[in-house]
């Protein structure tokens, strides 16, 4: 069960989070429409090569990662879409494209959009395409300890 990772950590860091199944879904906007949550709290995950490591993105459904926003936020100029094949090995416990942003848990920094982080909770994939997570972005800040952009 590709949750399972996540629901254990976040369980034995005392979280309080809802878990909420729905039918197969492949994109951030298609889950929030499916789950009834607004496209301004589903997080959906970019995996990035930033100056040569693997890093996330995580920007709210409704938004485009502005690649030039975080290149010049984070100082570099080497800033790229990761493709799935070089990143999919990276999250065994995941279906590919269904990583939750929880890049702490595969030893990646994790870049949060500010618009994200100006709401009381979060939802995320929960490493499939039929569950998805609802926690407090509180919650989520200090566990990841993102970088806001």
């Amino acid at each position: 069960m590709p949750v399972k990772t996540l629901k254990d950590f976040l369980d034995k860091n005392h979280v309080k989070y809802l878990s909420i199944k729905h039918s197969p879904a492949f994109t951030a906007q298609e889950i929030a429409e499916l789950s009834h949550i607004h496209g301004k709290q589903m997080a959906k995950v970019v995996v990035l090569k930033i100056d040569g490591r693997m890093d996330m993105a995580v920007t709210g459904a409704h938004h485009r990662l502005d690649l030039t926003a975080l290149a010049e936020k984070i100082c570099t100029n080497e800033i790229f879409l990761a493709d799935e094949k070089e990143f999919k090995n990276r999250f065994p416990d995941c279906e590919v494209g269904a990583m939750p942003p929880f890049g702490n848990l595969y030893s990646m920094d994790v870049y949060v959009d500010s618009s994200l982080a100006e709401n009381s909770e979060i939802v995320f994939n929960a490493g499939s395409h039929t569950e998805v997570i609802r926690m407090s972005f509180a919650d989520f800040s200090r566990l990841v300890k993102p970088k806001i952009f």
